[in-house]
């Protein structure tokens, strides 16, 4: 497949589903939790180094918010973890087992050294608030995810759907490093957590999309939206 070359000028997508086709594409390797639990990690190291908290860019551990924060069985989100690590400290990476490993998970004795911290987590309504904090630091989102698209991000610009044949992801949990223009249009310049690995995109900031589904698809319909949504910050004090 061969996307279309960026257009500026292309505003808004509309896909209607028919017949009751879903066109939705479920990546059952894909791990909730963890993908927020990475990104909240990444957040927090970045904050404190923003912050001059650590003088150094350090690692802090995404699989002690997957051990730690909720209920067992209770999907997580950035927040969540933002939350909690606020709340009730975090260890650096090096304290507890890496993502994924095949190491054993510490006994309950066990009790790591944690890096407390204060401050709170800010959801910005949209783009124009997330770009104030931007300033100082970085900033969490999600990103709605097309495939092929994401692949075949046409000169290295992710734009979503543009009406052709498409497979609808879903949401994608990413960290927006900075804005940018290319043809005088703004360019979030995001790096998101798609198929176990970070991926850096330029996601158009200008373009909408409009996914609708029969009522006998029994799916909600995604609405109208742009393509970066849910932002959060983690303020920390320094106090």
């Amino acid at each position: 497949m061969e996307l279309p070359p960026y257009d500026p000028n292309f505003t808004t997508a509309f896909r209607i589903s028919e017949h009751g086709e879903t066109e939705v594409e479920i990546d059952q390797e894909h791990d909730e939790s963890a993908s927020a639990a990475i990104v909240a990690a990444e957040l927090i190291s970045s904050a404190r180094l923003a912050q001059k908290l650590d003088s150094v860019h350090t690692e802090y551990s995404a699989q002690y918010l997957v051990d730690n924060t909720g209920s067992p069985g209770i999907k997580l989100t950035v927040k969540d973890c933002l939350e909690f690590a606020l709340n009730k400290g975090i260890p650096k990476a090096e304290d507890w087992p890496q993502l994924r490993s095949e190491s054993k998970p510490p006994s309950s004795s066990y009790k790591p050294a944690l890096v407390s911290m204060k401050g709170q987590v800010i959801e910005p309504k949209n783009f124009e608030e997330a770009r104030d904090f931007l300033v100082n630091q970085l900033v969490g989102a999600k990103l709605h995810v097309f495939s092929p698209h994401i692949e075949l991000q046409q000169d290295a610009i992710y734009c979503g759907s543009s009406g052709e044949a498409t497979s609808y992801v879903g949401l994608r949990d990413g960290i927006i490093l900075g804005v940018e223009k290319i043809q005088g249009k703004s360019m979030a310049i995001v790096k998101v957590w798609y198929k176990k690995k970070f991926t850096v995109l330029k996601v158009a900031l200008s373009r909408m999309f409009l996914c609708q589904y029969p009522a006998a698809a029994g799916l909600e319909d995604i609405g109208l939206t742009f393509l970066l949504v849910d932002f959060c910050v983690p303020r920390l004090s320094i106090d």
